[in-house]
């Protein structure tokens, strides 16, 4: 309890209280969020499905270079691990490092407080539960508690509620039923925009609103990506095809040469024993080798290669991706949960329309003595500010949103609010409270060089103490004309604005008081009487410009929108027609508050959430419940906020969209930051995620391919009598177009448009789709007949397999995937593989790179390659009978590009 000096007076809590409370209670700071250690940062790239079969294979392939003393193979698959694992730890590392840069939290800013009966400053962490804290206009609100007092208070919750604009009192009768939290219940980072007032503490640091959310908004959830459900699935086929086909090799030769052949009832020493189990131990290695081939180590690698690529381009497009994998996972996505205030709209109020209707030619200010009025008015009855932004940028407003809104427009008619507040003396002020719902300030008018009273608020009020509406130069009766001024509220109110009524009176200098030189009170009771209605004036919060096209693109390409706010069903509804989201054919199915939402149980909610749009009074605990609703559904769910009400649900999400300026739980919980606070950075976001999944699937059909061929190359070459004629350095080389080229090739193709034009995948989808498979068989299978056949005729001619004969067998091998790689380059396409090849730097430096690289291995290898020199002859007939690969996709793109025109 706070100790007071008699039944009424309050002073606060002594020093031995406030030891006593933060005992109690604790400090008033946030829990920061548990950063991992490097280590445990590092190791998270193992739990990648695929790098887990490449561990595996790794093991194998050093038993066999214990076997064979030949340790290159393994060398090669380890490096590939650790090459991945790296280059994504490094990524999301650095990531990580630019996102701290935009969170600094200044928990030093000084709260004024009542302690041992007198106000004193201390810092916002020192704030404990009992302490009187004073609040006054522009200050963040340090910790929850409950007003003792409170003066015109309006608050800014819109971190919270997304509620810009909050009437506070501690009048239960005043209170508003439909809010959020309670109206005399005031919550820790929330902002007083008006007024002033008085709170007692009741909870601080992590027991504060905030605190819970953020605590909510850090909580591990397990939720996995679209992209590690396909690897995962991928890396189960790799792993069951490389086993089984293992499996089957061995059985076939174990039978076929070791239990036909060897008569076991004979072995009676270790020695009779030997040459069957050396027998066996070779075809165990060979199936070993099978396994190795089969699995795809570049991968992984391809796959991190491009998500860091990803990330750091997505940068220059205004999203700061945290987390690598939500690059692809935006590609992904089939909702989002968007919230309004600050990321639908520019949270900053503005005159939509100011109807005086004395004033001619469209509301203009002239000279008139209305003109005036109104601009005085507006200077003087208010208790904002505006001031000078840095060069290049906006004015900005101390004060109510409202009323700095006003002052802006004022600007925007070429005239000087301070000047004109400065030039009219202020004899008394009442400022605006809920209660009265008006405020009044009565001056001495320099303009008209009489005392005049300045009224404004809402315009039901204020017009029901007009005696006449000043119209056109005439004066009508306030009666007579209520009905059309209450026509003209209700269009502005179904548009979710907020309105103001303006009225005058010139003061008789008796009016008011008993004596000529008794000072005049607004309170006075027949003063705010008998006004006259100038007009009002319509404030919004404007959408932002590109929200529209950006809803309209995100909708084009199946992916659903909703809105969640804490504002009215009434604006949200609104703000969702202006961008395109509500239309006429929509119902009270479409859209719900949060409490209605809040009383369904998860069997009803989850027959509604695909089909609502729009969810208004939400509370965080709401959104967050929607979002794993939706992820029941199988929806791949996206959310964007700005507001700490917004963390809970972007830290559920599959990908959480915070805005650049956020506040820091938010920023903290998320995903992707968008710099530019623009929904349309969203769109962008998807494309690239898109452009980037089709990318790992040209990867994945590319050496897809190559596996499959050098996969039946050695199981049919053993059953033969002949095995795969490349060394391990060839093999190595090999690896690294497969791997490392390819992926630095593939994943360096722009994003496309088009891509856009799709619906979005479903998670429950294979990553190799039936074209991809019929193209990895269908090329795989031509492969497979050249170089079997190529191999029969290297081994049948005079001489056997020499070294001219490896060296071409070699080549071709290496040019075959070199020009397949144009073909994996525009797969999904109808595109010719030389379309837009200048755009890909990547492509170009790779193919050189690759084509460079097999000259001077076969030119200058010796007998580290095992490759002797070719003639021009040679190397011209293998070049251009191996590009008939790209020229017969040329022709099949070619046929189908007419066939679909």
């Amino acid at each position: 309890m706070t100790a007071t000096k008699d039944n009424h007076t309050p002073i606060g809590l002594t020093d031995k209280e406030v030891r006593k409370s933060r005992a109690a209670h604790g400090v008033n700071l946030l829990t920061p969020p548990e950063r991992p250690s490097l280590w445990k940062l590092y190791l998270e790239k193992f739990e990648d499905p695929v790098v887990r079969v490449l561990l595996v294979a790794a093991l194998f392939s050093l038993i066999i270079s214990i076997v064979e003393d030949e340790y290159a193979e393994t060398i090669g698959i380890i490096a590939a691990i650790l090459l991945a694992t790296g280059i994504g730890f490094f990524f999301e590392y650095d990531a990580g490092r630019k996102f701290d840069l935009l969170n600094a939290v200044n928990e030093e800013t000084l709260v004024k407080v009542l302690r041992n009966g007198r106000i004193q400053e201390i810092p916002r962490k020192e704030v404990v539960v009992g302490d009187i804290v004073m609040l006054e206009t522009g200050e963040e609100v340090p910790a929850d508690g409950e007003l003792l007092e409170a003066v015109s208070l309006q608050v800014n919750e819109s971190n919270l509620t997304g509620e810009p604009i909050v009437a506070k009192t501690v009048v239960e009768a005043d209170f508003d039923e439909e809010a959020t939290y309670a109206s005399n219940r005031i919550l820790r980072g929330t902002t007083v925009v008006d007024g002033h007032g008085t709170m007692r503490v009741e909870a601080v640091g992590d027991a504060t609103e905030i605190g819970k959310v953020a605590r909510q908004s850090t909580e591990h959830h397990a939720e996995p990506t679209p992209l590690n459900i396909q690897l995962t699935k991928l890396a189960n086929l790799i792993g069951k095809i490389g086993f089984s086909v293992a499996g089957l090799a061995f059985l076939i030769f174990f039978v076929k040469d070791v239990v036909l052949v060897y008569d076991f009832s004979s072995f009676h020493t270790f020695r009779d024993w030997l040459p069957a189990l050396r027998a066996t131990l070779e075809y165990f290695m060979m199936a070993v080798t099978l396994i190795v081939v089969a699995v795809p180590e570049g991968l992984p690698m391809s796959v991190t290669l491009s998500l860091a690529l990803n990330m750091r381009r997505m940068l220059s497009t205004n999203n700061l991706v945290r987390k690598m994998h939500a690059c692809e996972t935006m590609g992904a996505i089939t909702v989002i949960c968007t919230d309004k205030t600050g990321t639908l709209t520019q949270n900053r109020m503005q005159v939509h329309k100011a109807d005086f209707y004395a004033l001619k030619g469209g509301g203009k200010l002239g000279d008139d003595d209305v003109s005036k009025l109104v601009m005085e008015g507006i200077s003087a009855n208010s208790t904002a500010f505006l001031e000078e932004g840095v060069s290049g940028e906006r004015l900005k407003g101390v004060g109510n949103p409202t009323e700095v809104a006003l002052l802006l427009w004022l600007n925007a008619q070429g005239q000087d609010y301070l000047s004109l507040r400065e030039d009219a003396v202020v004899i008394d002020q009442l400022t605006f409270s809920t209660e009265r719902k008006f405020m009044a300030t009565l001056v001495q008018s320099s303009l008209l060089r009489k005392k005049i009273l300045y009224v404004k608020g809402a315009p039901e009020i204020v017009l029901g103490k007009c005696k006449d509406v000043v119209l056109d130069g005439r004066r009508v009766d306030a009666v007579e004309y209520r009905s059309t001024v209450e026509a003209q509220l209700r269009g502005y109110q179904d548009m979710a604005m907020r309105t103001l009524g303006f009225a005058f009176k010139i003061i008789d200098e008796k009016e008011g008081s008993e004596t000529d030189n008794s000072p005049f009170s607004i309170l006075h009771s027949q003063l705010i009487e008998g006004l006259s209605f100038l007009g009002v004036a319509a404030i919004s919060d404007p959408i932002r410009p590109d929200v529209p096209a950006a809803v309209a693109k995100c909708r084009s390409a199946g992916i659903g929108v909703k809105i969640v706010t804490g504002d009215t069903s009434g604006t949200a509804t609104e703000i969702a027609r202006q961008i395109g989201l509500w239309t006429p054919e929509d119902t009270e199915e479409n859209r719900i508050t949060g409490a209605a939402f809040a009383e369904l149980t998860d069997e009803e909610a989850l027959e509604r959430v695909t089909e609502l749009k729009i969810m208004s009074r939400a509370r965080p605990t709401d959104k967050q419940r929607l979002v794993q609703l939706l992820q029941r559904k199988g929806e791949v769910v996206a959310v964007t906020g700005d507001g700490t009400n917004d963390a809970p649900a972007l830290n559920y999400a599959q990908v959480g969209l915070s805005m650049g300026t956020g506040t820091s739980v938010a920023k903290e919980a998320s995903d992707i930051t968008l710099l530019d606070d623009s929904f349309g950075s969203i769109g962008t976001a998807v494309m690239w995620g898109r452009s980037l999944y089709k990318n790992i699937q040209r990867f994945i059909l590319f050496q897809l391919t190559i596996n499959f061929v050098a996969l039946l190359i050695v199981l049919l070459g053993s059953l033969l009598g002949t095995t795969l004629p490349l060394t391990v350095t060839q093999m190595l080389w090999v690896n690294l177009i497969m791997d490392t080229f390819a992926a630095l090739a593939l994943a360096s193709i722009p994003p496309n448009e088009n891509v856009m034009k799709e619906k979005p995948r479903k998670s429950t989808d294979f990553i190799i789709t039936s074209s991809m498979g019929m193209f990895i068989f269908g090329m795989g299978l031509v492969f497979l007949l050249l170089l079997m056949g190529l191999l029969f005729w290297c081994n049948q001619a005079d001489g056997g397999m020499t070294t001219r004969r490896l060296t071409i067998f070699f080549t071709f091998f290496v040019m075959l995937q070199f020009w397949n790689l144009f073909n994996a380059r525009v797969f999904g396409t109808t595109d010719s593989a030389f379309k837009g090849l200048s755009k890909s730097y990547g492509m170009e430096l790779v193919v050189f790179a690759i084509f460079v690289g097999q000259v001077l291995i076969v030119q200058f290898g010796g007998s580290v390659f095992r490759t002797e020199p070719l003639d021009l002859t040679t190397w011209v007939t293998i070049v251009a009978s191996t590009s008939l690969v790209l020229w017969a996709g040329e022709l099949f793109r070619f046929i189908r590009r007419i066939t679909q025109k």
